[in-house]
């Protein structure tokens, strides 16, 4: 295995017309099915990266910011911002492009964590990660914020007090009805 690995290394673009058989039953590109084609490039560019299988650990927050009809051209476009022990964050972005048009749109855009396996099915280590520019610095350091956020978050659900008094203080900040919580 080699020690380090550019991004470059790990970058993989994939591009599918949509068709019918694709759409829900909104005449809309199924979002299930682009989370299908997200994990897919995920899995293609950790590995590539890696050069080890890679499996799917977690998947940040995923918004769709624009439907995708049917007819148009999907661009998905994925690189490893950062690298842990033997995970990988990979950062995608997908566009659609309607093809007679040319107009394109930025349907969303997300993070899945990815972690590299042996032969046997354990954890292995992946190469150290070769920042080159700016961008990849940015990218680097916004997945360094989202983890440790993430991890703060985690403490903070476990400290969190689930008596009653406690859950009634917190649901009435929300738009909740409280008519009984028993035990």
């Amino acid at each position: 295995m080699k020690k380090s690995n550019s991004v470059n290394a790990s970058k993989v673009t994939l591009s599918e017309l949509m068709l019918p058989s694709h759409s829900n039953f909104g005449g809309k590109i199924h979002g299930g099915y682009i989370l299908n084609l997200m994990d897919q490039i995920a899995f293609a560019s950790a590995s590539k990266y890696s050069g080890c299988y890679c499996v799917t650990a977690s998947v940040d927050r995923v918004d769709f910011l624009n439907p995708i009809e049917i007819g148009e051209l999907v661009t998905l476009k994925a690189s490893v911002n950062y690298v842990g022990n033997s995970s990988m964050v990979v950062g995608i972005r997908v566009d659609s492009e309607n093809i007679t048009s040319g107009v394109k749109k930025h349907c969303n855009s997300s993070y899945f964590t990815m972690v590299a396996k042996d032969e046997k099915g354990n954890n292995t280590t992946v190469p150290k990660l070769e920042i080159t520019n700016s961008e990849e610095v940015r990218r680097f350091f916004d997945a360094v914020r989202k983890i440790n956020l993430r991890k703060k978050n985690l403490i903070l659900e476990e400290k969190f007090d689930h008596t009653k008094e406690e859950v009634v203080v917190h649901l009435k900040k929300y738009n909740v009805i409280i008519n009984s919580i028993s035990d």
